[in-house]
């Protein structure tokens, strides 16, 4: 694990929220996640990454949602052991690498407030996990992680996460899939996200969608070391 996991803490007063009720009730479901997916406009991306001579695609779509998991504080609210509710100050990405066997592997992406910085830091993390430096370790155990995988050769419009049913795992999951271009020109990604009910809601899922797209539709400004749109 990177040295600068384990992340600082706090209690998330959700209990004594407008948001009590349905806390108390999904966090004793045996399987609270719901799961939405959505196709992303992301046109401008490439041009962008291009134009800077930096990055990849996987990259750029990992750093945007780790940007805005540390907007919204149900991306960073988890579930302890006992149920309790807790926010993480930051959290950082595990995410699924493609190994030259056909077998795959993880790695640790940090959260970084410049993209370039990011770049930086995830590429000896993603060279790491490919050529097998680390064994099979899903890192699953720590909760402030956001768990990610890519799906290059499907473009696809549902999709669903493997978990343990009955489990203490409140991660969010996202999973990107294979970016078509449509008759209008357009390329459009599809996004699926996995929340745990009791920590967030559709409209929670929806702000992070928006700000998402949003940052595909102005990509430059970040791209070069900027902060995502407003």
């Amino acid at each position: 694990m990177p040295e600068t996991l384990p992340v600082p803490r706090r209690p998330w007063p959700v209990a004594q929220s407008p948001r009590r009720d349905a806390f108390e009730f999904y966090r004793r479901y045996s399987q609270p996640f719901f799961s939405v997916c959505v196709a992303v406009d992301v046109t401008a991306l490439k041009p962008a990454l291009r134009e800077a001579g930096l990055g990849s695609i996987t990259l750029a779509t990992h750093f945007v949602a780790l940007r805005l998991a540390q907007q919204f504080e149900p991306w960073r609210a988890r579930l302890g052991a006992d149920g309790e509710a807790w926010l993480y100050d930051t959290v950082h990405a595990s995410t699924t690498v493609l190994r030259p066997d056909g077998s795959f592997g993880f790695a640790t992406l940090m959260n970084t407030a410049r993209f370039a910085d990011f770049c930086a830091s995830a590429a000896p993390a993603l060279a790491a996990a490919r050529a097998r430096e680390q064994g099979f370790v899903p890192l699953n155990d720590d909760l402030a992680l956001i768990h990610c995988t890519t799906l290059p050769w499907l473009h696809f419009t549902q999709f669903s996460h493997a978990r343990q049913v009955g489990g203490t795992d409140s991660c969010p999951k996202l999973a990107f899939g294979r970016i078509d271009t449509g008759a209008d020109g357009r390329a459009r990604l599809p996004l699926a996200i996995d929340a745990h009910h009791a920590l967030m809601d559709g409209r929670h899922v929806g702000e992070f969608v928006q700000g998402f797209e949003a940052a595909m539709r102005e990509p430059r400004a970040w791209v070069a070391g900027g902060d995502l749109p407003a």
